[in-house]
């Protein structure tokens, strides 16, 4: 298979690698905790295993320091045995506003 124009590099997300760093992901609102390694982190998730598999629902917190009480908010987006990918999800409050175009804009 012939390429004629020249390859496109594809943007990505920076990842940061933890070294299996420890955090702590809560589950049943906050009835729950567990221990749990982070493998990678970016500024879009984190992909985090654990020691034992258990089941974990859609939506759970990560805590990244033991001495934080700063929890952020997840949404599971795939499961493999005892490793798990991770999407932040941002409240709608924090996020970002979207500029709105002028009035009488053509």
């Amino acid at each position: 298979m012939a390429s004629n124009g020249a390859r496109v590099k594809v943007s990505r997300e920076p990842r940061r690698q933890l070294n299996n760093r420890v955090a702590w992901i809560t589950v049943d609102d906050g009835a729950t905790e567990n221990e749990c390694a982070v493998a990678d982190i970016s500024p879009g998730g984190a992909k985090i295993t654990t020691e034992v598999e258990f089941d974990v629902k859609d939506r759970l917190a990560l805590t990244l320091l033991a001495d934080h009480s700063k929890r952020y908010p997840c949404e599971v987006v795939w499961r493999r045995g005892k490793t798990y990918g991770l999407k932040f999800v941002v409240a709608e409050a924090e996020a970002e506003p979207i500029a709105a175009e002028p009035v009488g804009a053509v």
